[in-house]
């Protein structure tokens, strides 16, 4: 027993929770408040024009220079963007624009809590960032697809999750496009020469990652309003029954977080069928899904519940760091499966939770080295893993279950109430699971989150009928050094009709357990009710002595 505590506090002390550590030069002195994005989009051309005015806050006096990502045009090149000029208050700024790093040099230093605004204007062809391509009807598009540091192929900005601005968007684009942006809708005006302008806009801050806008042919459904929030789908015409059906869904699904999280985030919520990369893109405001998305008999409900969930989680609370990317994925994951256990019922949870449980078993089996918060990783889609999604759903599935439902859902809502439009590191997560819980979660966390691997179990059970009692051996044998503590459920079954569960306290690698029982089982289950990740069972022990 010691020498297992002894080794848990080791690893403990070895992974403790630390800052934002991930490989972003960010200068915390410099905050971004505000963007507005001037887009002009053509048919002609897949160069577009762009003049971004950006509101700066410098936190300190004394700052004379800033810097903005955005991915430049390099000789001989056809993609990548040029920047014409700089100005601030109508008057050139001086700038340099090298490795894809804006710096801007100031004629004056900066005050503390000053702010200035700058305009950057500048054109070129995207490489990435913001998808330009016929859609699967032959129709031209233009679909922003940001996550997770994109946005700076074809906008000016502090490329990081850390950096939450509010947004506007004025597009001009060909009449024949239909705008779709970030909050609401403020402007459209057609113009003279065969262009429209459409704005955009949003008080709301978001990181640039979910900062995006749409131009195709749409059809544009008004589906209604939950708790005055508007709802929308915006599919492409030629399926415009199929996708009006299967996205309508969405309103269930924002039902139900709206009602168990706290109030959806931002000022409407459009779900849009578009060409983003992924399956779905959960964009604040307005989700992108893939554009084979749509079926006409709501395959995807799934697929909505996990994009709705990331407006609370991933979009209005944001890791503050990459490295805690689970925030935003193992929330979207295990909040799918609290909807499917709403509207299915418990049997639909924990098959999802053992089907996550078995990609997560496969997913070590190849990267044994990786904590779900792994800090040797530097690049955000490396991030973007089975431990993010799978094993930080398993994390928040034990929260639950260790810290019971009203404590572990008051958590939820408080956790969302405190950090809603800002961002959080699972510490944050901690201490407020914490505090409505009144339970000390510290070494739940630490083994959950910052020690890779899970338990692996082998034991054995044996009935003494002459005493009564089954006798339990259960064994971790995990490779790593971590020994696990944790509940562990058992099923004892006598009969179809007569079974028990029991609760066992795993405190040191090699437990032993009697229970009194009066007959002998014909079975003995390990988590019966899918409450733990783990691989392993029971087996009856030879020479079990109820025959005697």
């Amino acid at each position: 027993m010691k020498n297992s505590l002894l080794m848990l506090f080791a690893v403990s002390f070895l992974h403790t929770p630390v800052s934002a550590t991930d490989n972003y030069q960010r200068n915390w002195n410099v905050d971004v408040m505000h963007y507005r994005f001037h887009l002009e989009l053509r048919d002609d051309t897949n160069s577009i024009a762009g003049k971004t005015d950006i509101t700066v806050r410098f936190v300190t006096d004394g700052i004379s220079e800033f810097s903005l990502d955005l991915i430049g045009r390099d000789p001989g090149e056809e993609t990548g963007m040029e920047i014409a000029d700089v100005s601030h208050n109508g008057e050139p700024v001086h700038f340099s624009h090298i490795d894809d790093r804006i710096t801007v040099s100031m004629s004056s230093p900066s005050s503390a809590e000053e702010r200035r605004i700058f305009t950057i204007t500048y054109q070129g062809i995207p490489a990435d960032g913001m998808i330009i391509a016929e859609n699967m009807f032959g129709d031209r598009t233009f679909f922003g697809d940001n996550w997770p540091n994109r946005a700076r192929h074809w906008l000016p900005t502090v490329d990081h999750v850390s950096d939450k601005a509010t947004v506007e968007w004025i597009v001009v684009a060909p009449n024949h496009y239909q705008v779709i942006g970030t909050g609401r809708l403020i402007e459209q005006t057609s113009l003279s020469n065969g262009y429209h302008r459409t704005h955009w806009g949003s008080s709301i801050p978001i990181p640039p990652k979910v900062m995006v806008i749409g131009a195709a042919r749409f059809a544009v459904q008004y589906v209604g309003t939950v708790s005055s929030v508007p709802l929308q789908s915006w599919v492409y015409p030629q399926n415009r029954d199929e996708g009006f059906y299967d996205y309508a869904i969405a309103e269930k699904v924002l039902r139900f977080f709206d009602g168990h999280i706290g109030p959806f985030p931002y000022e409407k919520l459009a779900n849009v069928q578009s060409k983003t990369r992924y399956g779905g893109m959960e964009n604040a405001s307005n989700i992108f899904y893939s554009e084979r998305s749509v079926s006409g008999n709501r395959t995807s409900e799934g697929l909505i519940a996990h994009e709705v969930a990331h407006q609370w989680f991933g979009n209005s609370v944001t890791e503050k760091d990459w490295h805690h990317i689970w925030l935003s994925e193992g929330f979207a994951t295990y909040f799918t499966q609290l909807y499917n256990e709403f509207t299915q019922g418990h049997d639909a949870i924990e098959n999802g939770m053992r089907g996550a449980r078995n990609t997560v078993i496969a997913f070590y089996a190849q990267n044994s080295e990786l904590a779900l918060i792994a800090e040797q990783l530097t690049d955000p889609n490396r991030m973007l893993n089975r431990n993010a999604y799978q094993k930080g759903a398993w994390l928040l599935h034990m929260l639950r279950r260790q810290i019971g439902d009203e404590a572990f859902w008051a958590g939820i809502r408080e956790y969302y109430r405190e950090y809603r439009d800002t961002n959080a590191l699972t510490e944050d997560l901690q201490r407020v699971m914490e505090k409505t819980s009144k339970q000390n979660l510290e070494q739940f966390f630490q083994q959950w989150a910052y020690v890779p691997g899970h338990p692996i179990l082998e034991g054995t059970w044996r009935y003494d009928a002459n005493a009564g009692q089954l006798n339990i051996t259960i064994e971790q044998t995990q490779s790593s050094e971590t020994i696990f503590m944790f509940p562990l459920d058992i099923e004892i079954s006598i009969s179809e009709e007569v079974t028990r569960v029991e609760t066992l306290q795993m405190r040191s690698a090699l437990e032993t357990f009697s229970l009194s029982v009066d007959s002998a089982p014909s079975t003995v289950t390990l988590d019966p009710d899918t409450w733990l990740l783990f691989e392993g069972e029971l087996s009856q022990q030879e020479g079990d002595v109820s025959r005697y």
